[in-house]
């Protein structure tokens, strides 16, 4: 026990070190109590920031969100999620052996002093990049998918356009200071952050406070203080250089609705976690996740000449709506479908609508209903005997 203690202090002098990091002095923030707010007295003082719903991807919230900054360590959230993806399709495993190579090894900035020829798991290495912002750690993961960094740059710049992040480049692994271009916005890292938080695996790392690697010779903290402070945390991901300034994207989950806060170039670290915290606070009063799914089963829609008969509509994408809590009670659900749709159907096929009403009779949202199947075409042979069928035994 007074080696894992002694590792822990170790850890909060070892990871306040200088780029990309958060200063030592960040451990004693402890936030305002949390209070309730409206929309109109969120107090965000900061250029650029950005508040969105995780299972819709609404913004409720933005503030120059397209301003274009660098990101610092919120670079790793997109280092983060290749790796989990990586993981999720079996490129990549949590047992993995890593052998630190000379460059990771050389990494500035907050780190876990990972040595030339070292070997660690991959998961070690893993919470390491996510708790303590470890930039060797960084580093190692991308130089073990990619073969090397500038690699692996690239394929953070392929994802990146995949996902629409249109204000975005990525130069590193690790959001160190570089002479290259490398710049993201409040909405491109609200974008990849949804997108990495959809993986549940990743919350087992980012919802750590205190931890160790190597065997519980080292302690790490994590470098994002809601997750202490802020009840439903989740993650996710600090930010600081001198030129970045203080950023954050905090996540956090409450009766089954998670919200993301984006902040970018805040001038202090207090100010970045006051306006998140100040952001999410908002949310949570204010917004509720409802099913917007029919309270009946849908019927199914009569096929002409169809290989069969009938299909079964189904709402198209995601049923969930977010709704304000001033708004859930008292909403109706209108179910518009096609009387009939001839062959052939595609699957997907729009074939009607949900409309959701407010109280106050007005449309919140319409969701399309669509086929949840393809249905082919009866061709000339298949209609004259089911006709004859249909003559000789009066039913089909």
């Amino acid at each position: 026990m007074k080696k894992v203690l002694a590792a822990i202090l170790a850890c909060l002098m070892l990871c306040g070190t200088a780029l990309a990091m958060e200063s030592a002095n960040d451990i004693t923030w402890e936030p305002a109590v949390e209070a309730i707010v409206t929309m109109d007295n969120i107090n965000v003082a900061v250029p650029s920031a950005i508040l969105m719903e995780k299972t819709t991807g609404q913004i409720l919230y933005e503030q120059n969100s397209h301003n274009r900054y660098a990101p610092a360590s919120v670079t790793k959230i997109m280092t983060i999620l290749l790796i989990v993806e990586a993981i999720d399709n079996g490129t990549l495993s949590l047992d993995d052996t890593i052998t630190v190579s000379t460059h990771a090894s050389k990494m500035g900035g907050s780190q876990i002093y990972l040595r030339e020829g070292e070997q660690m798991s991959l998961e070690e290495i893993l919470k390491a990049v996510v708790v303590c912002s470890a930039n060797d750690g960084a580093v190692a993961l991308a130089e073990h998918l990619a073969g090397s960094e500038a690699s692996f740059a690239a394929m953070m710049n392929e994802r990146a356009a995949e996902l629409g992040m249109k204000d975005t480049v990525f130069a590193n692994s690790t959001g160190l200071p570089t002479k290259e271009e490398h710049l993201s916005s409040a909405y491109d890292i609200a974008i990849m952050s949804r997108e990495l938080i959809k993986h549940n695996m990743i919350k087992k790392y980012t919802t750590i406070w205190m931890d160790t690697v190597r065997n519980g010779e080292f302690g790490i903290t994590n470098t994002n203080r809601l997750v202490r402070f802020f009840n439903g945390t989740t993650g996710l991901k600090t930010g600081f250089t001198d030129e970045a300034l203080y950023c954050l994207s905090a996540t956090a989950e409450r009766e089954g609705v998670e919200f993301i806060a984006v902040v970018m170039h805040a001038q202090t670290s207090d100010i970045r976690f006051e306006a998140a915290k100040s952001l999410l606070s908002y949310a949570f009063s204010t917004y509720t996740l409802q099913d917007a799914k029919p309270d009946e089963v849908l019927p199914p829609v009569p096929v002409k000449l169809g290989k069969v008969s009938y299909i079964q509509p189904i709402i198209e994408g995601e049923s969930k709506i977010l709704l304000k809590k001033s708004e859930a009670a008292g909403i109706t659900k209108t179910v518009e479908l096609d009387e009939s749709v001839e062959a052939p159907v595609a699957a997907g096929q729009r074939i009607g609508t949900l409309t959701v009403t407010g109280k106050d009779g007005k449309t919140i949202a319409e969701l399309p209903l669509i086929s949840a199947d393809a249905v082919g075409k009866l061709n000339w042979w298949e209609i004259f005997t089911k006709y004859l069928l249909l003559m000789v035994t009066g039913s089909l």
